[in-house]
């Protein structure tokens, strides 16, 4: 094969292979050589890889921010590390303004329901939210050999205190159930035997501290112990029948008494002192309570009255309201209080009147035989303090829960608690008849 290249400037390649390819001619004319096994060299703008990937928004973003840092100048850094000094002392300003604010508004509310618990006024509406418990939640302690007379929950609710006619005291765990403790009865006469009763608890009381443990019996007898340790302390002497109330003024170890010698007494506990008598009750006084101000409320038996005693002066309120033997009261708050008695009633007071705010009678329903019906007698009362919520005990075999209604002035029933256990007093009088 012959190829022929014409004069001119620009070389053309003829024959067979002319229209398939050009070779390239240098400036001169001449066709340029390309050596063999060499490869061309894309340019620098031009060089892409096969295998490479384009790069991420974050990547860019980066790559862009450290352009800009290049770029700004170190007066330009200066002021712009000191404006974000400037935000962040500013947010911490407004948090620590919303702290102090909502730290304010928790003490304002502190301070007004201290306010209104003072003056008798706070009343929280829990009533209604209250459910009943179920058969299951019900638990059985175990442990006496007598009829319990009394008990107290220690103010943080992890024990409870328990006092019966056998003369002894016994310590429970509310979370197990378990006993903690025992403090046996003691012999009368016998020496050198640990501290006890000697006859019949009939009242305790705790401080509002969880410190100290007051126990009355039927002996005339006030023993104090350390609520921790159930070691005994001290023993008061001074009435002359069988003790029937105790009280710890709130927030302080001032101790109130009451006894069937139809007398008051006050202590100090923390100084193991007697302080005064006072006296107005014209039968046994059966029951005692006290909140925080110098004063309680005593339920006078079959005289019918319910007192108010006020301790600096002296001096003492009487109210009249039940038809029978009162046999139980209870503070509600500084203004309003409940009482039970053998006719079966319940009476809500305020302590501004002397005649109860509204009486519930047969409030644990009847009993006997049909034309001989009798009331269940109010046995016991308690109140949530500075709730709507009341409680009643009676030989009916349940605890009644109580709504206090439209200001203190009805009680409305919510629901009955069961009593496991509990002989209702016809099935009482079947046994013992049979037993005859």
């Amino acid at each position: 094969m012959s190829a022929t290249v014409s004069s001119g400037k620009r070389g053309k390649l003829t024959g067979s292979g002319a229209g398939k390819r050009r070779r390239k001619t240098d400036v001169d004319g001449e066709p340029t050589r390309t050596k063999v096994g060499t490869k061309k060299r894309p340019k620098l703008s031009e060089e892409i890889s096969s295998d490479s990937e384009p790069e991420s928004p974050e990547d860019t973003r980066k790559k862009e921010e450290e352009d800009e840092e290049l770029e700004e100048t170190a007066q330009e850094k200066k002021l712009r590390l000191a404006k974000l000094y400037l935000e962040q002392l500013r947010q911490q300003e407004e948090e620590k303004a919303e702290e102090e604010a909502f730290g304010d508004d928790q003490v304002a509310g502190r301070l007004k329901e201290d306010v209104l618990e003072q003056r008798g006024r706070l009343q929280k509406l829990v009533a209604k939210e209250i459910q009943a418990p179920v058969a299951a939640d019900i638990r059985v302690l175990r442990g006496h050999q007598l009829p319990i007379t009394c008990l107290v929950i220690t103010p943080d609710n992890s024990a409870i205190f328990s006092g019966a006619k056998d003369c002894t005291i016994i310590k429970w765990s509310v979370a197990s159930g378990k006993k903690l403790h025992r403090i046996q009865r003691v012999k009368k006469g016998t020496e050198g035997q640990p501290a006890g009763h000697t006859d019949h608890i009939l009242c305790m009381a705790i401080s509002s501290d969880g410190k100290y443990l007051a126990t009355g019996d039927k002996n005339k007898l006030i023993l104090i112990w350390a609520v921790d340790t159930c070691k005994h302390l001290y023993t008061f002497t001074g009435h002359r029948d069988a003790v029937s109330g105790l009280a710890f003024r709130k927030g302080t170890h001032q101790l109130y008494s009451t006894s069937h010698d139809r007398s008051v007494k006050v202590w100090n506990v923390a100084e193991n002192a007697y302080i005064e008598t006072l006296f107005g009750h014209q039968d046994a006084v059966t029951a005692l309570d006290g909140l925080s101000r110098e004063s309680c409320v005593t339920a006078g038996g079959r005289d019918g009255t319910v007192r108010v005693w006020k301790i600096p002066e002296e001096s003492q309120l009487v109210f009249y309201g039940h038809q029978g033997s009162i046999d139980c009261i209870q503070l509600i708050n500084e203004e309003h209080m409940i009482s039970g008695s053998e006719d079966g009633s319940l009476a809500l007071w305020g302590l501004s009147k002397k005649r109860p705010l509204t009486v519930q009678q047969k409030a644990h329903g009847m009993r006997g035989e049909e034309g001989l019906e009798q009331p269940y007698w109010v046995s016991s009362v308690t109140a949530l303090l500075n709730t709507d919520l009341v409680a009643s005990g009676s030989h009916s075999s349940f605890v009644r829960l109580w709504q206090c209604a439209e200001g203190f002035r009805r009680l409305e029933p919510l629901w009955d608690i069961p009593l496991v256990g509990f002989l209702r007093e016809g099935k009482r009088q079947a046994i013992q008849s049979r037993r005859q």
